[in-house]
């Protein structure tokens, strides 16, 4: 594992809920993406032209490749979080963290 994943919540959940939706999350984000050892890099590389770029109106002034990049990061939080939280998960209700593992 290349990665540690955090999940925040504001409803009350068991710990077995928590690392049951961080499971899901981490299966979907890693079979989205392709494999467990893309999820740090294009994360990474997503904050970095998040950052420099989130406030703009898409697309944003990047190349393809970068467009690409940010167009499957993007799926793969998306896929992750409904694997985790579900489809009518509320804004707020759940959040996760992403770190390099030690």
């Amino acid at each position: 594992m290349t990665y540690l994943l955090k999940i925040f919540s504001a409803d009350d959940v068991t710990d077995t809920e928590r690392a049951l939706a961080v499971q899901r999350f981490r299966s979907a984000l890693e079979e989205t993406l392709g494999d467990a050892s893309l999820v740090m890099p294009c994360y990474h590389a997503y904050q970095k032209l998040f950052q420099q770029y989130g406030e703009q109106p898409r697309p944003w002034p990047i190349s393809t490749a970068e467009q690409l990049l940010a167009e499957q990061w993007e799926a793969a939080e998306l896929a992750a979080t409904h694997a985790a939280f579900g489809v009518n998960r509320y804004l707020g209700d759940a959040d996760f963290e992403i770190q390099p593992a030690p």
